[in-house]
């Protein structure tokens, strides 16, 4: 039996996926690291409450066979660049370091559709950077979901999202042949794809754009 290991685990898809690992009979422990207690109780869970910004002190919490981030902000919730870097890319990187030194073998991880390092956009930048970094890491599995514009009801109101996510949803139609990986893309169905992927248990460094992981995950 395995141990996942989740961050940003009260997310969109991390919330769909956290109910999912404890139901799956794949994982008899869902290890997750939160900032606050979320009050939920299952018998398969255990829970960190960490401080993000001293990895000293979950440094060996860390163990487990999959780990999961889903972790992800904006830069307008963030409040700048900085801040939102720190969120997209050092707790991600910090924790792929700290896997990697107690022998966590699949890392999987949330990006964005259009990621490049390379990017004029500082969000696809960032997220670039994170795939690049994570390839460059020493991970048996490592698997990169890139979703398009993501449907569902998130903690927070996120407007630009909203409107985004009407338009999209009402010209769905139009998003065929190689725009089919524009349509947008519920977050359960990340969430089941991320599963999924994590039980197929392929090989090296591999990403999943967005249509693929709807077929995935439908």
């Amino acid at each position: 039996m395995k141990t996942a290991l989740v961050i940003g685990s009260s997310g969109l898809i991390g919330s769909h996926l956290l109910n999912l690992l404890l139901e799956s009979s794949h994982y008899d422990k869902v290890v997750t690291f939160v900032k606050r207690d979320t009050g939920i109780k299952h018998p398969k869970l255990t829970q960190h409450i960490i401080d993000f910004d001293k990895p000293e002190t979950y440094k060996e919490l860390v163990v487990g066979d999959d780990l999961f981030c889903t972790i992800g902000t904006t830069i307008k919730k963030a409040g700048s660049q900085n801040a939102f870097r720190k969120v997209d890319f050092e707790y991600p990187s910090k924790f792929a370091a700290f896997a990697l030194l107690n022998k966590v073998k699949h890392y999987l991880i949330i990006s964005s559709l259009g990621a490049d390092a390379k990017s004029g956009n500082f969000y696809l930048k960032t997220k670039g950077e994170i795939q690049d970094f994570l390839k460059d890491c020493n991970f048996e599995s490592v698997s990169v979901l890139q979703p398009s514009l993501l449907l569902g009801n998130r903690t927070e109101f996120r407007l630009g999202e909203k409107v985004g996510a009407f338009f999209m949803k009402t010209l769905s139609f139009l998003f065929f042949g190689n725009l089919k990986k524009y349509k947008p893309i519920e977050g359960k169905t990340v969430a089941k794809a991320l599963l999924r992927i994590a039980k197929q248990n392929n090989m090296g460094f591999k990403i999943y754009e967005s249509d693929v992981i709807q077929e995935i995950g439908h």
